[in-house]
């Protein structure tokens, strides 16, 4: 047996379990959105969820919501992810326990971090509370509306706090990889810190910093559980409008949830390969 073959044969009850999964559950979902359901009646494929879904005013309402939660919050996090990496890249006295405390929401689920975000920004939250008792302000509802709000601030704050280290150690490893040299060599032909940073640096920086950003864009963009806590009714997210489809008692809504999943899916594809595309291209193949 080769030695190229043989790492392939040991992952392959791994590889046919993953796709056996996600391919077979990929299929059910796309015959579903085409309103075949033989379960409950529907033998006929059809485009009916998906123009259901396309002229719906609703739908356009969620998929701009959703984009402005992933853009944001993805934004947010990179330039806070570059700030942190490049402070904890430098020596400074209880660097470790910085770093320690940056990693530590890692290990902690997103949903921990959307109560903790209820608890702190809610208006009878714990800033709340404070404001009124230092006198900033005379009753709950002076206290701006981040919970809850048409503008999706508490969801970018849970995807800020919860992203920024996974960005942050990205580039910190890249950076600790790249040492100063190559900013130094600047510096010393003139150029000034923020040159040496947006001309050398960067991009140095960007073969991790794109695969990152992409990955919590489309995290962001498809998931439902803190769209669902944080969020508000109408509009909702995307995701949260699919589930609430999916979860209807009218079971022949499902193909509409369906419709609007491959519709999710279909974008972090198009994003995936438009980054694979940007990489190849900035890499001269």
């Amino acid at each position: 047996m080769s030695d190229r073959l043989r790492p392939w044969l040991m992952l392959a009850p791994a590889l046919l379990l993953i796709g056996v999964l996600f391919f077979g559950g990929l299929a059910a979902g796309v015959m579903r959105s085409f309103s075949y359901m033989p379960v409950i009646g529907l033998t006929e494929p059809n485009l009916d969820a998906y123009t259901a879904i396309l002229s719906s005013r609703e739908f356009y309402l969620s998929l701009a919501l959703s984009f402005h939660i992933a853009f944001t919050s993805t934004l947010i996090s990179c330039v806070l992810a570059v700030a942190a990496a490049l402070l904890l890249r430098r020596s400074f006295l209880g660097r470790p326990v910085i770093t320690f405390l940056f990693q530590l929401n890692l290990t902690l689920p997103h949903l921990v971090g959307a109560i903790g975000i209820l608890a702190l920004f809610s208006q009878s939250g714990s800033f709340a509370r404070l404001a009124y008792h230092t006198g900033l302000i005379t009753k709950a509802a002076e206290f701006p509306a981040l919970i809850f709000d048409p503008y999706a601030i508490g969801i970018i704050l849970q995807y800020v706090w919860k992203e920024v280290p996974f960005i942050g150690l990205i580039l910190l490893a890249n950076m600790q990889t790249l040492g100063e040299d190559y900013e130094s060599a600047a510096r010393n032909l003139g150029a000034s810190r923020w040159q040496s940073f947006r001309f050398v640096l960067m991009p140095l920086l960007l073969p991790g910093l794109l695969p990152a950003s992409v990955i919590v864009f489309a995290f962001a963009f498809g998931a439902y559980e803190i769209p669902l806590l944080l969020g508000q009714n109408h509009p909702a997210a995307l995701p949260v409008l699919a589930w609430r489809s999916y979860a209807a008692a009218d079971l022949a809504a499902r193909p509409q949830a369906m419709a609007m999943a491959v519709i999710i899916a279909l974008i972090s594809a198009a994003l995936v390969w438009a980054y694979m595309r940007s990489a190849r291209r900035a890499s001269g193949q």
